[in-house]
């Protein structure tokens, strides 16, 4: 059986869009790509990206999910110093793919940043262009001097524009880059959308305050579009979708296991609208939609759907068991439960 996962993939590592159509009916599962390009892309995507999260209809016992995916987010962190160490830990953990540039060796290595998936060494003139930078890139100018940051921002800006450019440096210096930058011939339309002062005004002080008001500005921007309303919305993605799933499905040898997704939510829940999380024979899960009492139920429920071909919807009711637990959470999902087996 064909794996519609591995093109669902390899789609979205080409930095494109691409969407999944899934029709559930007494008769089975039927899964449909559609591509950005394609004739339904308009009619049945709008919906689903507009909003960031799975779109789904109901008619009668059938169920139809289109599901948007955009690429992976990568954070390209121009510069290698104290502020990129809490940066690169953080954006890690927040499900960004990391690559650090410095032309220095001594904070351009993997020993450096571990965590980074790409750690380069060299001029920012050669490489920024090497990185070929898109929509769905997130870029941190944080380098050691004015000079670097006016060549990082005039290399930016002469291409494909970012879903987002921060800058480092206080008002003065920003606007006398940006100044000659403009006298160069780059569009003020293009100068405006750079991001300075950085970062979210928190009053941060040390690297890692600093740090953590910029990740707080990038969030705003992969899941608002902008952390401004008078801002240019570009990039927005609020699904609440793991990597490693992806990463699993697309495997050729993945073998017998289900599916559960999150396809809505209400209240105070652990986890939103897209999560998934595969469920093998034994138990054993990738992804997760929770945790604890959000997933047992739904493992359970799953167990019984692996290899049948079946699907089902099962309601997750969060609020008696938050309210015995002493738990935050307190709400309801809907959890799309469904034979994941090739």
């Amino acid at each position: 059986m064909e794996n519609i996962y591995q093109k669902l993939a390899a789609t979205l590592k080409a930095n494109r869009k691409i969407g999944l159509l899934s029709t559930y009916t007494a008769a089975g599962v039927c899964k449909e790509l559609l591509e950005e390009d394609g004739d339904t892309w308009e009619q049945l995507l709008t919906q689903a990206y507009a909003k960031g999260i799975p779109s789904f209809v109901r008619e009668g016992e059938n169920l139809t999910v289109v599901e948007p995916f955009s690429p992976e987010s990568r954070l390209v962190i121009l510069g290698g110093g104290h502020i990129a160490l809490p940066l690169v830990e953080f954006g890690s953990k927040l499900g960004f793919s990391i690559v650090v540039v410095d032309d220095r060796p001594s904070f351009a290595n993997e020993g450096r940043f571990p965590a980074a998936q790409k750690v380069c060494c060299g001029s920012f003139e050669e490489v920024i262009p090497a990185l070929r930078l898109n929509a769905f890139d997130y870029v941190v100018i944080v380098t050691r001097g004015h000079r670097h940051d006016t060549a990082c921002l005039r290399m930016i800006l002469q291409g494909e524009e970012p879903g987002y450019i921060g800058m480092i440096g206080s008002r003065r210096r920003v606007a006398a880059v940006k100044e000659l930058l403009a006298k160069e011939g780059i569009r003020e339309d293009r100068l405006a959308r750079v991001c300075t002062p950085i970062g979210l005004s928190i009053g941060a002080v040390t690297p890692e305050e600093i740090a953590v008001s910029i990740m707080a500005q990038l969030i705003c921007f992969r899941r608002l579009g902008s952390d401004q309303p008078e801002r240019h919305r570009q990039v927005v993605n609020r699904s609440d979708f793991d990597q490693e799933v992806l990463d699993e499905l697309a495997k050729e040898d993945r073998g017998p296991m289900a599916m559960a997704t999150i396809l809505s939510s209400q209240g105070s829940v652990p986890r939103g609208a897209g999560a998934k999380m595969l469920i093998t024979p034994w138990g054993s899960t990738v992804g997760s939609i929770g945790g604890g009492c959000a997933e047992a139920g739904v493992i359970r429920e799953a167990l019984d759907l692996i290899g049948t071909g079946g699907w089902k919807i099962y309601e997750v009711d969060l609020t008696g068991s938050a309210e015995d637990e002493g738990m935050v959470c307190g709400g309801v999902m809907e959890v799309l439960i469904e034979d994941a087996s090739l």
